[in-house]
């Protein structure tokens, strides 16, 4: 069984979960191809990312008299599958109520991979996010490629779906996996009930082995320590907002921001304005081998999300036995509560500085107990392994059920 993995911009940071996935079906023999509709534009700070980079192919990048040539290609040599292509691609073009120019690059694509996929004997494409790179894998499978079903991971997935196409991407997957249940639900939401047989649950996961209990303790030292692109909605200017707070009774207090993106200005000003420079540090993107080390040493993971869908990383804090902070929002609820940790609304500094007070104020060995809480409920559910083997599964049936 050879499977292809399509994701629209891979290797990225924020993508760390998607590379497990598929060390971990490799370790169970799957045999697994990499594809992606771009390279990610910055620098690669891991170096297991870098060695994934090098084995993905890439479907644009400095390729566009291949792409032109395939279409009329197809064209002369798969004229039905053009036909049936064409009628899925004008029904995207009438949902979108528009982007021509967007979807004939889909449609381009689309070919360039159905031809790499039967040139590799792929059986099965999966495709992470239903946006972009499933409505590639839908109209690859019209013009004749191989099947193929996604992983929904929202929020923005479920933004506007009629647009997006998303219950014609659902209808033509030979199935769809969730990654909580809140995603299950808004795939029935978009797609009707009808479907609801062929949805999923296969979590994200974490290798658990990379993941010991640290043994760093809580001291008053010990930092908070938020991880994720600088973006609006991981509300990091939030952050310092509330962090202003915090000062006032705690001055000491300490905060890491891992990551970058197009709010570090903002945060930055931020920071400047309250004259928060000794309190929090900007760290920029770090390779996983230190954000691993950087949680470990957390007083608590601080998340205080506008809108997520259930993050990794605070799978990573709880694994190591760190609590987190958090908001309830989607599917983070389904791993985040009291007993782990501190849920709060989105988008209240006060709520944010509220929580970190009481984790400042909460004694080590209660600390412990809720990362150690955090850790088993992981475990449990967000092993990289376990779900791998489910997804085999689904990969096996899906290709057992397949008309020859």
């Amino acid at each position: 069984m050879r499977i292809g993995y399509l994701v629209n911009t891979y290797p990225v940071p924020s993508s760390t979960f998607i590379r497990r996935e598929i060390q971990a079906l490799e370790e169970q023999g799957v045999s697994i191809s990499p594809y992606a509709i771009r390279k990610w534009g910055d620098t690669l700070v891991d170096e297991r990312d870098k060695a994934e980079q090098d084995r993905t192919q890439y479907i644009l990048s400095g390729k566009t008299l291949g792409l032109i040539t395939g279409f009329f290609g197809e064209l002369v040599l798969n004229p039905v599958g053009m036909a049936r292509a064409l009628g899925t691609w004008f029904r995207l073009i009438g949902n979108a109520r528009g982007g021509f120019v967007r979807h004939v690059a889909y449609l381009l694509e689309a070919i360039s991979l159905k031809r790499r996929t039967k040139a590799d004997r792929i059986d099965h494409i999966h495709v992470h996010f239903s946006t972009n790179a499933t409505a590639v894998a839908l109209l690859s499978n019209r013009l004749g490629g191989p099947g193929y079903s996604f992983t929904a991971h929202g929020p923005d997935e479920f933004i506007d779906w009629g647009p997006s196409s998303l219950a014609m991407k659902f209808a033509g997957a030979r199935f769809v996996v969730a990654i909580s249940h809140f995603c299950t639900v808004q795939l029935a939401r978009a797609a009707g009930m009808q479907e609801w047989d062929k949805v999923h649950i296969v979590r994200c996961g974490l290798d658990i082995d990379e993941f010991d209990v640290s043994d760093a303790g809580f001291g008053s030292d010990a930092p908070f320590v938020c991880v994720g692109r600088l973006c609006p909605q991981k509300a990091q200017v939030l952050i310092v907002e509330a962090v202003k707070r915090v000062a006032a009774l705690h001055p000491d207090v300490k905060v890491q921001l891992i990551g970058d993106g197009e709010s570090r200005a903002d945060v930055e000003a931020a920071i400047a304005r309250h004259g928060l420079g000794d309190n929090i540090e900007l760290l920029g993107w770090r390779d996983n081998h230190e954000v691993r080390r950087l949680l470990g040493k957390a007083r608590a993971l601080l998340l205080p999300s506008f809108a997520e869908g259930l993050p990794v990383v605070i799978m990573e804090a709880l694994a190591l036995g760190r609590p987190a902070i958090s908001t309830y929002i989607a599917g983070i609820p389904e791993l985040v509560d009291s007993d782990c940790g501190w849920i709060i609304p989105a988008g209240s500094s006060e709520h944010i500085a509220q929580a970190m007070i009481a984790a400042i104020e909460t004694d080590p060995d209660t600390l412990a107990a809720l990362g150690q809480e955090g850790r088993q409920r992981v475990v449990a559910a967000h092993d990289i392994r376990k779900n791998a083997r489910i997804l085999e599964e689904l990969f096996r049936k899906a290709v057992a059920d397949t008309p020859t």
